[in-house]
């Protein structure tokens, strides 16, 4: 395609990166990315207050279900990572041909996850819950919690994609609206199903998993809708689509690290409610303690996430467009408004962590253990606003192995073995002194790859 064939929207899109001022254009691409990642921590709190209402079992139950859940958007975000990367490379690079094949593979790879998780939830689920309780109404109430969502798993991996091409073409504010449809209908129905008030059933657990299904649903559909009316950069073409093994490789090649650093979030998880259990007396509301704390800090971090996301497309439109200064000045501007909203987060726990543990019917021992780990954990967050940013910068110019190294030395080689080492001392308040600890080399190991980055391909660029 000729420069003088490029559709005047094209041409406004390439303005807007590459000429817009630096702040004014973080904050319109993730913006509303950054309110529909909040309304995705709200509604996910929901989920745990209703369930709260039922008893500290079910708590539990959610508690060992974050890992697989958490599993669930490693891979449609990471494999979205990659598509929304090599999209925008190929709009930077003006290789316009490229975008609908990207695209439709895109779907294709949502496709496939989905069928990858209905096969694991068929052999390893029953596995995966006994190995961290004990208890048989926690174990009933997680699988089926767990059962619903991951053979329903499709309109989340659909919705995912779909989201990350409209971010990924500049329409943020439209993630925004799928992401509000899927938060009220989740919102509307949890009460229905868990309670069964009016024509519903009372299904308890397994009314919060299907609320979060059809809430998924309606999303998806609403985004499928906006990228086949709103997205005039990409021409959907479902009819006589064919795979395509060199895109899905690109996309892969960027994706996987993202899929497997993520992943290692739910294999910590999973790692510490093992460690969590060797506390017999108090292991199922330890458990319970610990899923609350990444549903309250999810108020912070998913709006950061946001931030992060919508600074990836800019930083990597400017590395194919080889502009130095912007990239930088992105970088700087993310970190800013990420310590700013991470140091709120940090206040909020270390000052009113029994408001937030009321919230959901927390008794003598979980206030007593959440307390604790709320104030332990929270100034944590500074250095993960330093190490999440510079790890979203590695995906944004194609390094997403850096981000993965980081979170492996971050999680597997420092915080599970803190993690164990300090469960030792008979105190469970002592290991949540592991997240601590993590983060000091977290923020080593970015730097390093942050410098090394500097060095290789920003100093040689022009100013």
């Amino acid at each position: 395609m000729s420069e003088k064939s490029i559709p005047l929207n094209q041409t406004l899109k390439e303005n807007k990166m590459g000429t817009m001022p630096v702040i004014p254009l973080l904050l319109n691409m993730s913006a509303p990315i950054m309110l529909s990642m909040f309304v995705l921590a709200c509604y996910n709190l929901v989920d745990s207050y209703f369930v709260s209402k039922l008893k500290e079992e079910a708590l539990s139950a959610m508690g060992l279900a974050f890992p697989v859940q958490g599993l669930t958007i490693a891979f449609g975000i990471g494999t979205a990572i990659g598509v929304n990367a090599l999209l925008a490379m190929k709009l930077g690079a003006k290789d316009f041909e490229s975008v609908n094949k990207v695209a439709m593979n895109g779907f294709f790879l949502a496709f496939c996850t989905s069928i990858f998780f209905c096969i694991l939830c068929a052999i390893g689920l029953d596995a995966y819950i006994k190995s961290q309780t004990y208890d048989p109404l926690i174990i009933k109430m997680t699988k089926e919690y767990l059962t619903v969502i991951l053979y329903a798993s499709l309109p989340h991996f659909v919705g995912v994609m779909s989201d990350r091409i409209l971010q990924a073409t500049g329409l943020t504010f439209y993630t925004m609206v799928t992401q509000l449809v899927g938060a009220i209908t989740n919102i509307i129905l949890d009460p229905l199903f868990i309670f069964g008030y009016g024509p519903f059933p009372k299904l308890g657990i397994m009314g919060a998993a299907i609320a979060t299904v059809i809430g998924q649903l309606n999303a998806s559909i609403v985004s499928i809708a906006l990228n086949i009316k709103k997205n005039k950069e990409i021409h959907f073409a479902f009819r006589g689509f064919r795979p395509n093994g060199a895109y899905i490789w690109q996309i892969y090649k960027i994706a996987i690290p993202s899929i497997l650093m993520q992943s290692v979030n739910s294999l910590t998880t999973y790692g510490m409610n093992r460690v969590l259990k060797t506390f017999e007396k108090i292991a199922d509301t330890a458990i319970a303690v610990y899923g609350l704390y990444f549903k309250l800090n999810s108020i912070f971090f998913m709006p950061f996430f946001g931030l992060t996301t919508g600074m990836v497309p800019i930083v990597s439109y400017n590395f194919g467009a080889k502009n130095k200064k912007r990239i930088i000045a992105t970088i700087r501007s993310t970190l800013m408004i990420a310590v700013g909203l991470m140091s709120i987060g940090i206040i909020i726990f270390e000052l009113f962590p029994e408001n937030l543990l009321r919230m959901f019917e927390a008794k003598e021992n979980m206030m007593n253990i959440g307390t604790v780990c709320l104030r332990l954990i929270a100034p944590s967050f500074l250095g993960a606003s330093i190490a999440i940013t510079f790890s979203s910068v590695f995906q944004a110019m194609g390094r997403a192995v850096y981000s993965m190294n980081v979170s492996i030395i971050r999680q597997i080689a420092v915080l599970l073995p803190s993690a164990y080492l300090l469960s030792r001392t008979g105190n469970i308040n002592n290991v949540w002194f592991c997240f601590l600890i993590a983060e000091v080399f977290a923020i080593s190991c970015s730097l390093y790859y942050m410098s090394r980055l500097n060095r290789k391909y920003l100093k040689p660029m022009e100013d």
